[in-house]
């Protein structure tokens, strides 16, 4: 149940972001679809392919696919709503972020994998679909971005990991942690080390 809910809420909050950036790209509604399930299935569809488990595992999850298409049909016959959440793409994608990150890890947790894992998993089922997203809409995927993205989602697996919490309550703390940490990121721009090197002339 626990992996479940993480599962709708993730998927809930990519499949918004992915419209929201199709909107924003003025892509057709075929375009807001296939954004908006790429970015909610992608990460767990590379996840599951490097920890060994077939990628048509991806389509066993009807129930997913339905909520994520509802929830995509909505926003885009109900465009004011879109026109609101705009300010909020950053919010939903945090969501999907913390979402998505907590339950890759108690997925390979469950499997019983090593804590290497635990992170990889973590990490990749946090920010695939986004990375996927912003590859297809032409734009610098957030992971690479200057703002601190993918760290929040290797904190998250480490956390699960070491601690291997299982309470709804404690994994519910966790994502509003990783959420809050993402967002304070972004306000305050807070970045990881990084260097430009030019070639010289």
């Amino acid at each position: 149940m626990t992996w479940e809910l993480f599962n709708v809420i993730g998927t809930i909050a990519f499949a918004l972001s992915g419209v929201i950036v199709a909107m924003e790209e003025d892509y057709d509604i075929m375009g807001v679809y296939i954004l908006g399930l790429v970015t909610a299935f992608g990460g767990g569809a590379i996840r599951n392919l490097l920890i060994g488990l077939p990628v048509t595992a991806l389509w066993e999850q009807g129930t997913l696919f339905t909520i994520a298409i509802v929830v995509m049909t909505l926003a885009f016959i109900f465009p004011i709503w879109i026109n609101k959440w705009l300010k909020w793409g950053i919010l939903f994608d945090a969501i999907g972020l913390a979402a998505f990150a907590i339950q890759g890890a108690l997925f390979a947790q469950g499997m019983g994998l090593p804590l290497s894992a635990v992170i990889v998993a973590a990490m990749l089922t946090g920010t695939g679909g986004g990375i996927v997203r912003d590859v297809l809409a032409g734009r610098k995927p957030l992971v690479f971005s200057s703002d601190i993205y993918v760290l929040w989602a290797i904190f998250g697996g480490l956390v699960i990991g070491i601690t291997e919490i299982q309470a709804m309550w404690q994994l519910l703390i966790l994502l509003v942690a990783i959420v809050t940490l993402r967002m304070l990121s972004v306000q305050y721009r807070w970045q990881l080390p990084h260097k430009n090197v030019k070639a010289s002339g």
